[in-house]
């Protein structure tokens, strides 16, 4: 695992290491907060790796205290740590606290001296000697410079395995990205899906940055969830780390298979339902995912009155566009709704996955009336079949007597009756159409 004090280069060795920018980077210290995880391989073995938010000794704010609680969990499991160092700044007493407890923990403690470039390394590296961390690891996270050295020095100490002549599969995993405004409580979510503390949950909106990703098994089914950081309006964002938070939570959300939306039910506003909200839901729609609505903090609702056949009006009033998403009542921090969760769950991954034969589809075509489908007359196509073409999500062809995009009532009205006969229940169904030569012949 990697640890240091805010802004010396960790997420930056994260990526450098993992091979992947999955760790947020700026020059705007406290960027990471959670603990990421990723896969790093070295002599052809291959091991995880672990990066910190930036450790302060002593900071009793909210926010440090918690990554504070976060590294501890994680140097608990560690096999070895690496402590780094700003190369180009000078030693601090916070370095000297956090390296006098970590030679404590009893763990291997490899001190790395990032930012170390040019001619002058060897007398840059002179002042860490104080820090009692022996041999030291000069090294550039930025250009990969030295990390051989320290990768090497850390394999003993790693429950690696082989990268080479190894065929296991990995097992199918879905993949979940908890997606919402700030301060609904998708932490608390991921939290209480895992049963462990593995994102900081404050009350203090933007609180998570990078995505927090972790897998569970439950059962034969394994799902790898994500929570992303909370979107907000674009004028809302005002340090780089919050913009990029929100670039990474729409990008992991367009690499997810479902989307939780999560929707804070206990807000003490009329609706339950914000714009944010439908903009965020609209995201997921847009991204193709399937998508379940998660109405977080029920037990707060329940004591403003409201119940679950109001709310639900409500939230269907406001996002007519997943009509067909199911909606599931939880209260993450006690757990209430939980195994509903995972039970809608279960229904929209077989949902997203479903394949409908053609013979099948073409005797649904043959009970549908067309002729009193809502399209004008001028819009209207013949359609000689249907057949479905993939799945994740379900996508449909209609062979047709001529190119004309589908008049959007008849979109609609298609995609309700392929509903109400299939199912497809969270999952968004893509129809496009191709030119028959049935008209020729």
């Amino acid at each position: 695992m990697i640890v240091g004090r805010p802004n010396v280069g960790k997420s930056t060795l994260f990526n450098r290491l993992t091979g992947r920018r999955r760790a947020l980077v700026g020059n705007e210290p406290g960027i990471t907060r959670d603990r990421i995880l990723g896969e790093a391989s070295w002599r052809g073995r291959r091991f995880g790796v672990t990066d910190t938010g930036g450790l302060v000794p002593g900071d009793e704010a909210e926010i440090p205290a918690a990554v504070f609680r976060q590294a501890r969990q994680a140097i608990a499991g560690a096999a070895a740590i690496v402590f780094v160092v700003d190369g180009r700044s000078e030693l601090a007493a916070p370095d000297l606290e956090l390296a006098q407890r970590l030679r404590q923990t009893g763990k291997p403690v490899l001190l790395a001296v990032n930012k170390i470039e040019g001619s002058h390394a060897e007398a840059a590296l002179a002042a860490f000697h104080r820090l009692g961390l022996e041999p030291l690891y000069p090294v550039s996270a930025e250009h990969g410079d030295g990390l051989d050295a320290l990768l090497d020095a850390a394999l003993p100490h790693l429950d690696s395995t082989p990268t080479e002549g190894v065929e296991a599969a990995a097992p199918s995993e879905t993949r979940l990205a908890i997606v919402g405004r700030p301060n609904v409580g998708k932490s608390t979510l991921l939290n209480r899906l895992l049963g462990e503390e593995r994102a900081i949950v404050s009350p203090v909106a933007g609180t998570t940055r990078d995505a927090v990703d972790a897998v569970i098994e439950r059962g034969r089914a394994r799902f790898r969830v994500i929570d992303t950081a909370g979107i907000r309006r674009k004028g809302a964002t005002r340090l780089m780390a919050e913009k990029l938070s929100v670039v990474m939570a729409r990008k992991h959300l367009e690499q997810a298979d479902i989307a939780l939306v999560v929707l804070d039910a206990g807000e003490p506003v009329e609706s339950g339902v914000l714009a944010l909200d439908a903009t965020i839901a609209g995201y997921a729609t847009e991204a193709r995912r399937a998508c379940i609505l998660v109405a977080n903090k029920w037990d707060l609702a329940q004591q403003l009155g409201r119940t679950k056949a109001e709310y639900e009006q409500r939230v269907r009033e406001r996002l007519k566009f997943l009509a067909y998403a199911p909606l599931v009542f939880v209260s993450a921090r006690g757990g209430a709704g939980i195994p509903a969760l995972y039970a809608a769950i279960a229904r929209v991954e077989r949902a997203r996955l479903q394949r409908v034969t053609t013979a099948a589809l073409n005797r649904f075509l043959a009970t549908l009336d067309l002729e009193r489908a809502p399209v004008p007359l001028g819009q209207r196509v013949k359609i000689y079949y249907i057949s479905q073409v993939a799945a994740a999500p379900p996508q449909f062809i209609l062979f047709v007597d001529r190119a004309r995009a589908l008049h959007f009532a008849f979109r609609r009205y298609l995609e309700n009756r392929l509903r109400q006969a299939f199912g497809f229940e969270g999952a968004p169904i893509v129809i496009r159409t191709r030119t028959s030569r049935a008209k020729g012949r």
